[in-house]
């Protein structure tokens, strides 16, 4: 599964390791927490699944959701 947007991207090369971390933001929205990625990943790798993404700034990111 491809999930794609067209916002504001993010910066793989400083950001990438850090993604799907807890509480980790990248952007500065006042009601992001930093979970929400963590949980899809967590719950797929829980279930044999994964995700990765890609991203360009200024031009989105997509999420390639792999399941087990």
């Amino acid at each position: 599964l491809r999930v794609s947007d067209n916002g504001l991207g993010i910066d793989m090369e400083k950001f990438g390791d850090k993604l799907f971390g807890l509480h980790k933001t990248f952007h500065a929205h006042e009601e992001a927490r930093g979970v929400g990625l963590f949980l899809i990943r967590t719950q797929l790798e829980s279930m044999g699944g994964s995700i990765r993404a890609e991203s360009t700034v200024g031009k989105g990111t997509t999420f390639i959701i792999r399941f087990g």
